[in-house]
């Protein structure tokens, strides 16, 4: 996390380099804002007010941890110049930490797979995908006409991709330019985004449903697409799905002989789909294994998350900034930085504690009495729990 001290410097050395080109000739202002009113959605609606920015006609957004190439805007202009129904140009992520730990590698697999197939597929088949609230361009008529950006949820990406496509604008999705950026690799700012992009879009769901279905400015098939399959299956039900009946009720049934659940839902399926999922990140197909047992323990977390944004209770528009590490471990000694050490004082997650003695109970009943070896996988699946609840995973960064 940045320091006081260093934000100002790095705050200072932005500021210089402002100078450095409007020295040149080049029209580039820096501007901040005195508050944190709607966390992104506040920034991005106040940045979009200054006169400067009245006279274009396109706006780029990237995230502090960005680092795109110097001819971004002159590959991805073009397609917003030569097609007036296009509002938005969305660039792919590369990341540059992607190896950095284990758990960087689980979400590069993952998000391989968004990118590679989920926006790849709504870009090219539907003419619509979720705009990744970093690494694009928009066109600002189109953010206009949406109704700009709003707050009421922690997407305010998706929020705005969503109400942008439902007055008829297109989005394009280039996976040939993409844009160097860093993973968070402690478990902490893992999982606050997590919880942050499982919660926006649940209560973004409950709060549009009803616009979504009225609208008439789209095609009945866009709309079922964007209710059944972008947010009911894909943003809600995937996440409780996975929790409860590989967490929950799979484990439950070595306890119930009298169920006979079958091979080719739990096992077959599963399987299949998996590989699916990770033929995305080819060179990672030997962590399937793990990628999976991973998945399955943040099912916890996502689910939770889900449900928080259905309901919207107190934690809905819980918004913490994700942790970026950059450069802050090479200064420290790469010694100390292998050496994993716990404290007792530090926070034991208790509801992954809770599920992995489920689990661990589940699979020596099933040693004892089954016969279908499900406790191969329930004692994986309870240390990996154990791994989350104590925090061993991720990146260990030593306390000063």
């Amino acid at each position: 996390m940045i320091v006081a001290s260093e934000q100002k410097k790095l705050q200072e050395l932005v500021q210089e380099e402002c100078r450095r080109w409007r020295n040149k000739g080049v029209n580039i202002k820096y501007e901040v804002r005195d508050n944190r009113n709607g966390y992104k959605a506040g920034a991005l609606k106040e940045g979009m007010k200054h006169s400067h920015v009245l006279q274009c006609e396109y706006v780029a957004i990237f995230d502090a941890d960005f680092q795109p190439e110097p001819d971004f805007l002159c590959q991805t202009i073009p397609f917003l110049v030569n097609n007036p129904e296009i509002g938005l140009v969305q660039a792919r992520w590369k990341f540059v930490n992607a190896n950095e730990c284990l758990m960087t590698r689980m979400q590069k697999m993952s998000l391989d797979y968004h990118f590679t197939v989920e926006q790849e597929v709504g870009s090219s088949t539907y003419a619509f995908f979720g705009f990744n609230g970093t690494a694009g361009v928009w066109r600002i008529s189109a953010l206009n006409e949406a109704g700009g950006w709003k707050d009421r949820t922690t997407v305010e990406d998706m929020d705005l991709s969503v109400r942008a496509s439902l007055e008829g604008w297109k989005f394009l999705y280039l996976s040939n330019i993409q844009v160097k950026n860093e993973l968070p690799s402690t478990l902490n700012a893992y999982r606050y985004q997590q919880h942050r992009w499982s919660c926006g879009p649940a209560n973004l769901f409950r709060k549009m449903i009803m616009e979504i279905l009225t609208n008439k400015k789209v095609s009945l098939w866009k709309k079922t697409y964007m209710v059944y399959s972008f947010f009911f299956v894909r943003k809600i039900v995937v996440h409780i799905n996975t929790f409860v009946l590989y967490c929950i009720v799979l484990p439950a049934t070595v306890m119930v002989p009298e169920i006979v659940v079958p091979k080719w839902g739990t096992v077959y399926i599963p399987t299949i789909i998996t590989l699916l999922n990770a033929v995305a990140a080819p060179r990672s197909l030997h962590l399937v294994v793990f990628w999976i047992l991973f998945e399955n323990t943040m099912s916890l977390n996502r689910a939770k998350a889900t449900i928080i944004g259905i309901l919207e209770t107190s934690r809905v528009n819980e918004w913490i900034v994700t942790e970026k590490l950059g450069n802050a471990l090479k200064d420290q000694d790469s010694k100390g930085l292998e050496k994993l050490q716990f404290k007792i004082g530090n926070r034991i997650h208790m509801s992954e504690l809770f599920v992995g003695f489920y689990l661990l109970f589940c699979g020596c009943y099933d040693l004892m009495y089954g016969k279908n070896y499900y406790y191969i996988f329930l004692y994986m699946q309870a240390i990996a729990f154990f791994l989350l609840a104590f925090g061993y995973v991720g990146t260990f960064v030593p306390n000063s």
